[in-house]
């Protein structure tokens, strides 16, 4: 029997410990909440433990909801303002983004050209890559030097016919210089036997 008073006793002591700390939790947390401090549902967390209970209702002071309702306020412009000071920000970097895109394009257009004009080469004002420009310029090249050659063998072949032609008239020279000592000679000695011929004839007579 004394055993259960004793044990009575006890968990009386206990819950009255428990209850007290628990207490004593709310009270500091409760004080921690204030209505012109902190955030604003520690605001409104604030109104709603000070309220008054009224049935299922709250009773809640004017003043209160005055201060919750600038309080609310003022969060909303600070918030308004900082997302018009974000959007000012962010239209900010988009102009940057456009800009440096801008530059960017401009720039690329810029190394695309000088590649284009570093890779091909200009030949009287037209732009040719540099494999078609080295391709032509062998092509002429080539042409020349087969024009070169045809020439020095046509050079070659007139030297040669020349010589040919030179010996040839050497040659027929040669011969009329003989005919005409032989045609002079046959001349002469007709002459020789045509007065011959006449002296014969005068001495007849």
């Amino acid at each position: 029997m004394n055993n259960c008073k004793i044990l009575v006793v006890f968990l009386i002591i206990f819950n009255l410990s428990h209850h007290t700390k628990a207490q004593n939790k709310v009270t500091e947390e409760e004080e921690k909440l204030s209505l012109n401090s902190g955030t604003l549902d520690n605001q409104f967390e604030f109104v709603i433990q000070r309220s008054n209970d009224y049935q299922e209702y709250k009773v809640v002071k004017k003043t209160w909801l005055y201060a919750l309702k600038a309080h609310t306020l003022d969060s909303l412009k600070a918030i308004n303002k900082n997302l018009d000071a974000t959007q000012a920000i962010s239209d900010n970097q988009n102009q940057e983004i456009s800009k440096l895109k801008s530059g960017l394009s401009n720039t690329q257009e810029s190394l695309d050209k000088t590649n284009l004009e570093k890779d091909s080469m200009s030949l009287f004002g037209l732009q040719m890559s540099k494999s078609g420009y080295n391709t032509l310029l062998w092509s002429i090249i080539g042409a020349l030097l087969a024009l070169l050659l045809f020439f020095i063998y046509r050079f070659k072949n007139s030297n040669v016919v020349t010589k040919e032609a030179r010996t040839a008239l050497s040659e027929t020279e040669e011969e009329f210089e003989d005919h005409r000592r032989v045609a002079l000679e046959r001349e002469q000695k007709v002459r020789r036997q045509l007065q011959d011929e006449l002296n014969k004839h005068k001495n007849s007579k």
